[in-house]
């Protein structure tokens, strides 16, 4: 396993530097991953909708606390059983290939919870070992103490995840992985399940070596 470890380090070492003179001053990061990847879209806003959440430990958490590095955000809820597990096993696969690679200090990956309610902090300590999740740079957030239980998803709304909750209590809503820039800049979204992680990985490296986050 260690073996296989230092050559996908290596591997994913030689395509980042394989691509990083088409991230340099004067190329378009967006374009590039426009034509390449169908499921990529370009959002390029200022500034993304900010939260004030908790963890599954009960610490205070806000997006303004990782300024500094790219975030890569999903909704999901516990109790799914369509696709939230299938994109939080997509997002431990890529945070895998990161964490490999000296990204591993630059990137923070979140998963919000959309029911609270039912996602206490047991069921959110538990979901990410379940899934592969690791939580050197992966943290699961819910509301503060005090907050309306579809507080999250009022924050789900404006990141424009649009979604509707059966009688039983389930909730039927589309997967998307956005991508927030240093500062806090709203980059893009990758939608669905189908994008290639390769790609997505090239997008987050192009990020970490624009000139204007240097």
């Amino acid at each position: 396993m260690k073996t296989l470890t230092l050559i996908l380090s290596s591997v994913l070492s030689l395509l980042i530097t394989s691509h990083a003179h088409a991230h340099e001053a004067g190329a378009d990061l967006d374009k590039i991953l426009y034509d390449k990847e169908k499921y990529f879209q370009i959002i390029d806003e200022t500034s993304a909708p900010t939260f004030d959440l908790m963890d599954a430990h009960g610490n205070a958490v806000r997006l303004e606390d990782f300024s500094d590095k790219i975030v890569v955000l999903n909704f999901v809820y516990a109790s799914c059983v369509d696709v939230c597990p299938l994109h939080a096993e997509k997002m431990a696969s890529v945070q895998n290939m990161i964490n490999i690679s000296p990204m591993v200090d630059m990137v923070q990956f979140i998963s919000i919870t959309t029911d609270p309610a039912q996602d206490t902090f047991e069921v959110m300590n538990s979901y990410g070992p379940a899934h592969g999740l690791d939580p050197v740079n992966w943290t699961f957030l819910t509301t503060r103490p005090g907050k309306a239980d579809d507080s999250t998803r009022v924050l789900a709304n404006a990141y424009r995840m649009k979604f509707t909750e059966t009688d039983d209590g389930a909730q039927i809503h589309g997967v998307v992985t956005r991508i927030i820039d240093r500062g806090g800049r709203f980059a893009a979204k990758f939608h669905g399940l189908k994008f290639n992680k390769t790609n997505l990985i090239i997008y987050i490296n192009g990020l970490i070596n624009s000139p204007h986050n240097n």
